[in-house]
């Protein structure tokens, strides 16, 4: 392969090489003559191959290495593979590995991610042009489909490629048979990676390029000096608190919150990162009709836990309904809203919550302190993000230590605990774990997420009932309204 070794903007500067850097010390480990996974020559068909292994014994490695289950093992084999770190000998287009005795050999730690190699299409058209001259043209119908568009769009320069390919060909037929298979069964792997079938995840899809580099040292400018003399000093003038209330809190908050962790207890029906199965994000989505037990639990943690989930704040606005103070929870999230919503529309946003919520006679008048009120209304004279900060923390403690309480004792919330759902385990098999590998869909983007829960609100807000204050208020302004003059 004619590799170059260029600066790679797209990998240097991603979170994901922190990472491959842990996967590479668990491989190192693996490969350890001694306590490693046990390799042998193994004969496929009439060639011996050597160093290989099988799954069974990687699976079985693993398990015992990090006192895990098969199933996690199995799940942790097959992102060693997806990763390119082993590869298969026999199939080569499923990237999972098989807890059973198919062969398998770990890659040359050339071809690992970590080592920063730009994945050049030349370098691609070259490996085609090789498997075509190799396989007398008759390759797969996505490899000729990428072979034929490479092939259009270097028309400039494919007398260089296929040069390069028959090179490669010729000095690939000198070496022994095993060795040129290994060395097939290694570039092959490599290219499945980075150039996956259709209808396949890859692994080694980063995202968006990152150009600048997070961790590249600041100069030591005037400015710099500057900001670090501004942050000591609010470090020092910053209240403490003793080690040992901190530490008895943390024991705490562990000790309830340790069977919710996905990654401590057991998932209900079952663990997505392990078995590939989507149910357990469909029971946990974010306006779920019927949420979980172990949801409904969390809401009594505390109140930012309820508020924080938008299920239990739907649960929460219906009780507050009732009560007549959903003004409250209204305004909460209108200032959520501003705090995190686009620079365009502050300003607007800004003056649409005094309008609903602060001024005299507004439709959804909130009751806060004349100090407070003070402060925030001067503040809307040049709103920022945070202008509402003061009163919406009044608002907060207000119904943290009013209506929380009596949400927890209300028959709203008694009736959605008794109606919540405890989904059993679920166990799925070698050959359903194979399946729903080969069923993987990398997840929506987060942009989409957004639109479609932004088209929901709006969705609910036109179907909800209608506010009788907020139509009369209309209603007389609009009668104060003086017409225009006749001519």
């Amino acid at each position: 392969m004619t590799i170059r070794n260029v600066r790679d903007h797209g990998q240097r500067f991603r979170p994901r090489m922190a990472c491959l850097k842990k996967v590479e010390a668990v491989m190192l480990e693996m490969q350890d003559p001694k306590t490693g996974v046990k390799s042998q020559p193994q004969k496929l068909v009439i060639t011996t191959i050597p160093h290989a292994i099988t799954g069974e014994d990687v699976v079985t490695w693993l398990a015992n290495r990090y006192t895990i289950e098969a199933e996690e093992a199995w799940a942790l084999g097959t992102m060693l593979v997806a990763f390119g770190y082993i590869y298969p000998l026999q199939d080569h287009k499923r990237l999972v590995i098989k807890p059973d005795t198919a062969l398998y050999r770990f890659q040359t730690p050339y071809f690992w991610p970590a080592q920063q190699w730009p994945v050049e299409d030349t370098d691609y058209a070259i490996y085609l042009a090789k498997r075509n001259i190799r396989k007398k043209g008759v390759l797969e119908m996505h490899e000729q489909e990428q072979y034929n568009g490479l092939h259009k769009w270097m028309n400039h320069k494919w007398d260089f490629i296929v040069m390069q390919a028959k090179e490669q060909y010729r000095a690939g037929k000198e070496r022994k048979k095993p060795d040129r298979a290994v060395f097939d069964c290694q570039e092959r792997a490599y290219w499945v990676v980075h150039r996956p079938p259709p209808g396949t995840v890859s692994a080694m899809d980063y995202g968006l390029e990152r150009m600048v580099d997070p961790n590249a040292e600041e100069k030591e400018t005037s400015d710099f000096f500057r900001r670090i003399m501004i942050f000591t000093q609010q470090s020092i003038m910053r209240p403490r608190v003793k080690s040992s209330v901190s530490i008895g809190a943390l024991v705490k908050y562990s000790i309830t919150c340790n069977k919710h962790d996905p990654f401590l207890a057991p998932c209900l029906p079952s663990n997505p990162w392990v078995t590939d199965d989507v149910t357990y994000w469909l029971l946990n989505m974010a306006n779920v009709d019927i949420p979980t037990k172990m949801r409904v639990e969390r809401w009594t943690f505390s109140f930012g836990e309820l508020l924080s989930d938008p299920r239990g704040r739907d649960d929460f606005r219906l009780f507050l309904k009732k009560e007549f103070s959903g003004e409250n929870l209204a305004f909460w999230e209108a200032c959520e809203d501003l705090k995190w919503g686009t620079a365009a529309t502050m300003n607007e946003k800004a003056q649409q919550v005094y309008k609903t919520f602060l001024a005299r006679g507004a439709p959804r008048w909130i009751n806060i302190d004349g100090k407070t009120m003070e402060v925030t209304v001067k503040g809307l004279k040049h709103p920022h993000r945070y202008v509402l900060d003061a009163a919406q923390t009044h608002i907060f403690m207000l119904m943290k230590k009013d209506s929380y309480g009596r949400y927890l004792k209300s028959p709203v919330f008694k009736d959605t605990q008794k109606r919540a759902i405890g989904p059993d385990q679920h166990r799925f098999s070698v050959s359903q774990l194979e399946a729903n590998a080969r069923k993987r869909r990398p997840s929506i983007s987060p942009i989409i997420v957004r639109q479609q829960e932004k088209e929901e609100r709006a969705r609910m807000a036109t179907s909800g009932p209608v506010d009788i204050t907020q139509v009369m208020s209309k209603l007389s302004n609009k009668g104060k309204e003086v017409p225009p003059p006749k001519k």
